[in-house]
């Protein structure tokens, strides 16, 4: 696969994503995404945030709590 942005190549890497769900934000480790190899622009397919969606909706184990700030410019 090509990157948008810079239009290099991809490759497929497990990573460590943030993700949105219902105004919550979820750190959600070993997602199978293509990684650009120049810029390292991600891409997930839909079918891997359908799986993560559905993942967080279920009863699941939580590995850890981070305090996260919030700032504005």
């Amino acid at each position: 696969m090509l990157c948008a942005f810079c239009e290099g190549r991809t490759v497929r890497r497990k990573v460590t994503a943030p993700h949105w769900l219902r105004g919550k934000l979820y750190i959600v480790k070993n997602v199978e995404a293509e990684v650009c190899r120049e810029c390292g622009e991600r891409y997930y397919h839909a079918k891997t945030l359908d799986a993560i969606d559905a993942k967080l909706l279920r009863k699941h184990a939580v590995k850890e709590r981070l305090q996260v700030e919030v700032v504005a410019l």
